[in-house]
C-alpha cells in the first residue's frame, strides 16, 4: 500500500512512540553501533600511519608529536592498534548484547500487549478475521520486527556511519579523489532502491505461495481421517506437490533477480576503487598527496563502498519489519466497543436475569432477536428451545455481553449489564458450551481453570458432582492425566463432563448450559442430566437445548421461532397447548412424522 499511514517512515515513528520506555537502551545500542564502526575504520588509518613512518621516518606525522625514533613510532602504532582493536571488540560485544536483548524484550512485550489487547476485542471483530491471519500478526509479524532489530538496525547505522566518517576523511585529505571515489554511491543507492522495488512483488508472491502451501498442509493434517476414509491419499499428495511446485517456481524467480544484485553493484564499486588507485597514485607520484594518506584512501575506499552492496538486503529487511510493525500496531490500536461499565453489584448477585425488549442483528437489517422479553427467575431452571437459527445461542452471547443489544436491555438483578464491569458480570455466570475448550494440561488443571487456587479435594468434589470422577480414576494418571490439545485424548462425553465440573467448581450464581448434551450418546446424556439436576439446585440455571428431553423438568420453557418468543410454559402445559413445542416433541419422540 502506498498510503502515507502505512509508509515505513510512519511505521518507524509509531514504533518509536510505542518503544518510548526503551529510550535509554535504544540510545545505548545506537551509540555502541556507531563507536564500533568508528573504531572498525581506524585500522586503515593506522596502516597509512605505518607507511608514513617507513617512508617519512623522522618527518612522519607521528614524529610531529615528539616521537622521532622510527622504532619508537612503530611501538606507538602497535599500542594504538591494540587499543583500537580492543575498543572495537568491546563495542561490538556491547552492541550485539544491547540490540539482541532489546529485540527479545521488545518482541516479547509487543506480543504480550497485542495478545492481551486481542482478548478485549468484541466478538463481532473476530467474525471478520481468520485465526491464521491473527496468528500471522502475533507470531510472524512480530518475529519479522525482531529480525530487523537483531541485525538490520545495526547494519543501517553502521552503513550511515561509514559514509559520514569515510566521506569526511576523503574530502579533508583529497577532495578531487573523494569526488571520484564517491561517484558510484548514487548508482549503488539507486540500484538498491530499484532492486528493492523489483524484488518486493516477487517476495510477495513467494509469501502468498508458501501461505497457500502451509494452509493446505494444515487443512490436510486436521482432516487426515477423512482423507483416508475416502482413499484420497494420492490425490492429496498431488495437490501438495502442485502447491509446492508453485512455491518453488516463485522462489526461482526471486532468486534469479536477487542473485544478480551484488555482482552488478560490485562493478559499480570497481569504478570508485579504480579512480582512487589511479588518481590517488598519480597525485602521490607528483607529491600532491602523501604516501601514507594514499594508503589510507585506498583501504577506506573498500570500507566505504563494499558495505553498500548489502544495502538492498538491509532495506528489504527494514521494509518488511515496518510493514509488520504497521500490522501489529494497527491491531493494538483497534478500540473495543464493549468496555467495562461504571457500576458494580451492591451485594452478592442473586441471579435474576431479564431481557427487556431486546433487538439484535449480526447483519444490519436482518434481526436475529426482535423485541424479545424474557425473565430468568433467581434459583429456577429456565429452558430456551427452538429450531436452529431461532436465536437461542445469541441470547447466551448477550447475557455474557459478548455482544451488546441494538435496542432494549439485558438486566442482571435489575442492573443493565452495560453498566457492570465485564469481569464482574462474567464471574457471576458459569458457561457450559457444546464447544468444550480444554487446554493441553492435566485433568485437574482443566477443572480448576476458573479457580487455579482450588484444592484437590474441591476439584474431586466438582468432578463427582459432574459424574466425571469414575472415568477420571480409570485413567492411567487419574487427575494428573494430560488431556492433549483441545482434550483430544478424551471422548466427547468425557470432555463435556469436565466442562460441567469446571463450572461447578467456579460456583457462580448463574449457570448457562448451551447445548451441553448435543454431541453425546444417550447414556452420557443421562449422566449429564443427573449432574445438571444436582448443580442446578439453588442457582439460576438457563438451559439452551435442541433435545427437548433435557428440558422437560425445567420450571419454565420458552420456545423461540425466528427471533421471537412464541410459547412459554412447563413441559406438560406446552404439550397441551399443541403448538410449536408439541410438534417438535412429536418429531423427536417419533410420535409424529414432520410434514
Amino acid at each position: 500500500m502506498s498510503d502515507a499511514s502505512t509508509s515505513p517512515a510512519t511505521a518507524l515513528g509509531r514504533l518509536i512512540r510505542y518503544a518510548h520506555g526503551y529510550r535509554k537502551r535504544i540510545i545505548a545500542a545506537v551509540t555502541c553501533s556507531i563507536l564500533n564502526k568508528i573504531f572498525d575504520l581506524a585500522p586503515p588509518v593506522l596502516i597509512g600511519a605505518a607507511v608514513d613512518v617507513v617512508v617519512q621516518k623522522d618527518e612522519s606525522f607521528i614524529a610531529s608529536f615528539g616521537v622521532v625514533d622510527v622504532f619508537d613510532q612503530l611501538v606507538v602504532l602497535g599500542i594504538l592498534t591494540v587499543i583500537v582493536w580492543g575498543l572495537e571488540s568491546a563495542f561490538e560485544y556491547a552492541f550485539q548484547l544491547l540490540w539482541r536483548n532489546l529485540a527479545q524484550t521488545l518482541q516479547h512485550d509487543l506480543r504480550i500487549d497485542a495478545y492481551a489487547h486481542t482478548q478485549t476485542l468484541d466478538a463481532a471483530w473476530f467474525q471478520d478475521r481468520s485465526t491464521g491471519g491473527l496468528m500471522a500478526v502475533l507470531n510472524d509479524d512480530i518475529n519479522q520486527l525482531e529480525r530487523f532489530l537483531d541485525g538490520g538496525a545495526n547494519s543501517l547505522l553502521q552503513v550511515g556511519t561509514t559514509v559520514v566518517v569515510v566521506g569526511a576523511t576523503f574530502f579533508v585529505a583529497a577532495p578531487l579523489v573523494a569526488v571520484l571515489a564517491v561517484l558510484p554511491v548514487p548508482i549503488i543507492l539507486w540500484g538498491s532502491f530499484r532492486f528493492q522495488r523489483r524484488i518486493a512483488p516477487r517476495y510477495k508472491t513467494v509469501r502468498e505461495r508458501v501461505a497457500a502451501l502451509n494452509g493446505q498442509l494444515a487443512n490436510n493434517l486436521s482432516g487426515i481421517a477423512t482423507i483416508r476414509s475416502f482413499v484420497r491419499e494420492d490425490d492429496e499428495v498431488e495437490r501438495i506437490r502442485r502447491l509446492s511446485e508453485d512455491y518453488k517456481a516463485a522462489n526461482r524467480e526471486a532468486i534469479k533477480l536477487s542473485s544478480a544484485f551484488i555482482p552488478l553493484i560490485r562493478m559499480a564499486i570497481v569504478v570508485g576503487f579504480t579512480a582512487t588507485l589511479i588518481l590517488g597514485g598519480w597525485m602521490t607520484q607528483t607529491g600532491a598527496l602523501a604516501v601514507g594518506v594514499y594508503s589510507v584512501l585506498v583501504f577506506l575506499t573498500q570500507r566505504l563502498l563494499w558495505p553498500l552492496t548489502r544495502l538492498g538486503e538491509t532495506l528489504d529487511l527494514y521494509q518488511r519489519a515496518m510493514a509488520s510493525t504497521t500490522r501489529v500496531l494497527d491491531l493494538i490500536d483497534v478500540e473495543p466497543t464493549i468496555v467495562d461499565g461504571p457500576s458494580s453489584f451492591e451485594a452478592t448477585p442473586k441471579g435474576t436475569l431479564h431481557l427487556d425488549g431486546v433487538r439484535f442483528a449480526y447483519v444490519p437489517g436482518r434481526p436475529v432477536l426482535d423485541g424479545v422479553d424474557l425473565t430468568f427467575p433467581a434459583g429456577e431452571t429456565t429452558a430456551i428451545v427452538g429450531a436452529t437459527g431461532s436465536g437461542k445461542s445469541t441470547i447466551v452471547k448477550l447475557l455474557l455481553r459478548f455482544h451488546d443489544v441494538e435496542s432494549g436491555a439485558v438486566r442482571f438483578d435489575g442492573l443493565d449489564v452495560r453498566e457492570l464491569g465485564l469481569g464482574e458480570l462474567r464471574e457471576a455466570i458459569g458457561l457450559v458450551s457444546q464447544d468444550v475448550y480444554l487446554f493441553d494440561g492435566s485433568i485437574a488443571e482443566n477443572i480448576a481453570y476458573g479457580r487455579p487456587d482450588a484444592s484437590r479435594d474441591a476439584i474431586v468434589a466438582a468432578a463427582e458432582a459432574a459424574e466425571a470422577h469414575e472415568f477420571i480414576q480409570s485413567l492411567p494418571d487419574g487427575y494428573d492425566t494430560v488431556v492433549g490439545e483441545r482434550g483430544q485424548k478424551l471422548s466427547g462425553g468425557q470432555r463435556q463432563r469436565l466442562s460441567i465440573a469446571r463450572a461447578v467448581l467456579k460456583d457462580p450464581p448463574v449457570l448457562i448450559l448451551d447445548e451441553a448434551t448435543s454431541a453425546v450418546d444417550n447414556e452420557t446424556e443421562a449422566a449429564i442430566q443427573r449432574s445438571m439436576a444436582r448443580i442446578a439446585e439453588g442457582r439460576t440455571t438457563i438451559v439452551i437445548a435442541h433435545r427437548l428431553s433435557t428440558v422437560r423438568d425445567a420450571h419454565t420453557i420458552h420456545v423461540l421461532d425466528q427471533g421471537a418468543v412464541v410459547e412459554s410454559g412447563t413441559h406438560d402445559a406446552l404439550l397441551d397447548h399443541d403448538g410449536l413445542y408439541a410438534r417438535l416433541w412429536a418429531v423427536q419422540t417419533g410420535e409424529r412424522i414432520a410434514a
